[in-house]
C-alpha cells in the first residue's frame, strides 16, 4: 500500500509493511551499541491447556473469562453494526466508516473477517446475516487496485473459513472469484513474485518491489483452495511464488527485506525477520508443512529459520530478541522490535524449539509489564517505545492462544487475560473499541478506527484460550496470519 492509503484508511495485519519496506532497517533501529505463529497442529496439550486457564487470583475460571470475551466482541461488533454495516470498517468515536482497498468501494471486509469467530463463539443468528448480506449485497466488479498480500489473507482467507464454518458453497465459489481476480498479479510477473497491486475489473497490475512477506503469505489460502476445489492453479502460483524468494538467498541463508518482483534482485541488504515487512513469510513456510504437507515449505523453513537464529537472535539484559543485520554478512544494523514480529514466539515452539519460543515470549511480557498496551516498537535495548500507538494488535496474543495450548502451562492464559485487560481499559469506547494513538500516556490517547482485523483475530484467540467450545478442536486445527481458522472447526451439535 502507499503511504497515503495507510493514512486514510489505517493499517491493515501486516499494514505497516510499505512503510518499514521503504525504510529498511531504519524503522527498527533501536540503540546502536554491542511474529500464528496462528498455525500449527496444537497437538498434545489442549486438555492440561484448558486446566491451565481455569484461573489464578487475577485471571477468572476459564468459563467467567470467556463469557466476558464474547461480551467484549458483541459490544465492538454491535458498533459496527449500528454505524458501518457493509462497509468495510467502523469508526467508533465519530460514528462513520471507511473503505479498505478502494475508496467508495467496499465489500464488507469486517463481516468477511468476522465469519468463522461468530461460528466458534456460537453467535448463529449474526453468522447468518454476514451470510446473507455477502451473497445479496457483496460485489466484486471493482474498478481499482486491490492490495494482494491483504485481499489473500483476509478476503480469500475470511470466504474460506466462513465456508469451512457454514458448507456454503456460494462463499466457496466466492472465494473462487476472488483469488481468480487476484491470479494476474502472480501470472504477469516474469518470476512468479506477486505485484502489489492488482485491478479486480481490468487485472492490471502495479507495484514491483513488495516486502517479502507479501510476496510468500499466501500458500495456505491459495493451497487449500486448491484442494477444495480441485484447481492446483491457485497452489502452483503461491509455491513458485516462495521458491522464487528462497532461491534469492544470500551465502548465508539469509534474506533481504524487498524483492524486484520482475529481476528477482534485493532492493535492500537488511534481514528483518521475523519483524515486519518479512514476518509472515517464515510463518507461511512452516504453515505449508502444518495445514498442507509441503515438505518443501517445511525444509525451507528449517534451513532459514536456522540461519536467523543463528545470526540474528541475542541476549540483551537478559532478554530474547531479533536484531537487524545485513543479509549478506551478517553485520549489526539496528536493535528495534516491532510488536508484530512477537507472534514467532509460538513458531519457534510450534517448530520444535521450546526454549526459545518461550524465551522470546518472556521478553514481550517484560514489555507488557511496562505499558498496559503494547507499543508498535521499541529499542529493545531500553525497552523504549518507538512507535508510541498500538493499531489494537492481535500477535502477541496470538502467541499466547497457541503456546497456551500447546503446553498448557498457565502463565500463557493469565498474560493472554491481562493483555485483554489493557485493552479493555484503554481502548474500549461506548461503540465498540478502537486503536490507540500513544500508549506511554495516562489516559492513553485513542485513535478513531476499529480494524477489521479485530474481529478475526485478537477475541478469537482469547476465547479460544478459555473456552472448549465444541465447535474447535483443540488437538488439531492450523489458523492463518489472520487468524482465520483453515482446519479444526468442528460441526454444530
Amino acid at each position: 500500500m502507499t503511504m497515503d492509503q495507510t493514512a486514510r484508511r489505517g493499517p491493515g495485519r501486516r499494514g505497516v509493511l510499505a512503510a518499514l519496506g521503504a525504510a529498511g532497517s531504519a524503522a527498527l533501529v533501536g540503540g546502536t551499541g554491542g511474529a500464528a505463529f496462528a498455525a500449527g497442529p496444537g497437538k498434545g496439550s489442549a486438555d492440561s491447556a484448558g486446566k491451565a486457564a481455569q484461573g489464578t487470583s487475577h485471571t477468572p475460571p476459564a468459563a467467567q473469562a470467556a463469557r466476558e470475551v464474547r461480551e467484549e466482541f458483541l459490544h465492538a461488533w454491535d458498533g459496527y453494526k449500528r454505524f458501518a454495516w457493509g462497509h468495510d470498517e467502523v469508526h467508533p468515536l465519530s460514528g462513520g466508516s471507511s473503505e479498505f482497498f478502494v475508496p467508495g468501494s467496499p465489500v464488507g471486509l469486517s463481516i468477511i473477517e468476522a465469519l468463522d469467530t461468530l461460528y466458534v463463539m456460537g453467535l448463529d443468528d449474526e453468522l447468518a446475516d454476514s451470510v446473507r448480506w455477502i451473497k445479496s449485497d457483496l460485489s466484486l466488479d471493482i474498478d481499482g487496485d486491490f492490495h494482494v498480500f491483504e485481499a489473500i489473507i483476509r478476503v480469500v482467507g475470511g470466504l474460506l473459513a466462513g465456508h469451512l464454518a457454514t458448507g456454503d458453497k456460494r462463499l466457496l465459489a466466492l472465494t473462487a472469484d476472488v483469488a481468480d481476480r487476484l491470479l494476474p498479479a502472480f501470472t504477469k510477473s516474469p518470476t512468479g513474485m506477486p505485484y502489489q497491486y492488482v485491478n479486480f475489473r481490468t487485472g492490471a497490475v502495479s507495484g514491483a518491489t513488495p516486502p517479502l512477506a507479501e510476496i510468500g503469505t499466501n500458500i495456505m489460502e491459495f493451497g487449500l483452495l486448491s484442494k477444495l476445489t480441485g484447481d492446483s492453479k491457485y497452489y502452483d502460483a503461491a509455491k513458485r511464488a516462495l521458491r522464487a524468494a528462497v532461491g534469492a538467498r544470500s551465502s548465508l541463508d539469509l534474506l533481504g527485506t524487498s524483492l524486484n518482483v520482475e529481476t528477482g534482485r534485493w532492493t535492500d541488504a537488511t534481514d528483518n525477520g521475523p519483524n515486519p515487512p518479512t514476518d509472515s513469510f517464515y510463518e507461511y513456510l512452516w504453515g505449508g508443512w502444518t495445514l498442507l504437507g509441503d515438505t518443501d515449505c517445511r525444509d525451507w523453513f528449517r534451513l532459514l529459520n536456522k540461519a536467523l537464529v543463528k545470526n540474528a537472535v541475542e541476549t540483551y539484559d537478559g532478554r530474547v530478541w531479533f536484531k537487524q543485520i545485513d543479509f549478506s554478512t551478517g553485520a549489526l544494523l539496528g536493535r528495534g522490535q516491532s510488536e508484530l514480529g512477537s507472534f514467532y514466539a509460538e513458531v519457534l515452539a510450534a517448530s520444535g524449539d521450546d526454549a526459545l519460543g518461550a524465551a522470546y515470549y518472556r521478553s514481550w511480557t517484560d514489555v507488557l509489564d511496562r505499558y498496559a498496551v503494547l507499543p508498535e516498537s521499541i529499542d529493545y535495548t531500553t525497552l523504549a517505545a518507538t512507535t508510541k500507538g498500538n493499531q489494537f494488535r492481535p500477535e502477541y496474543v496470538n502467541a499466547s492462544f497457541d503456546l497456551s495450548l500447546r503446553t498448557g502451562q498457565r502463565t500463557y492464559a493469565d498474560t493472554a487475560y491481562r493483555y485483554f485487560q489493557g485493552m479493555k481499559t484503554n481502548a474500549r469506547t461506548a461503540n465498540g473499541y478502537t486503536i490507540l494513538d500513544d500508549v506511554t500516556v495516562s489516559p492513553m490517547a485513542q485513535g478513531d478506527l476499529f480494524p477489521a482485523y479485530g474481529f478475526a483475530e485478537n477475541f478469537k484467540y482469547l476465547y479460544l484460550i478459555f473456552e472448549d467450545t465444541p465447535r474447535f478442536d483443540r488437538h488439531d486445527y492450523a489458523l492463518s496470519t489472520e487468524g482465520k481458522v483453515l482446519r479444526g472447526l468442528l460441526p454444530r451439535r
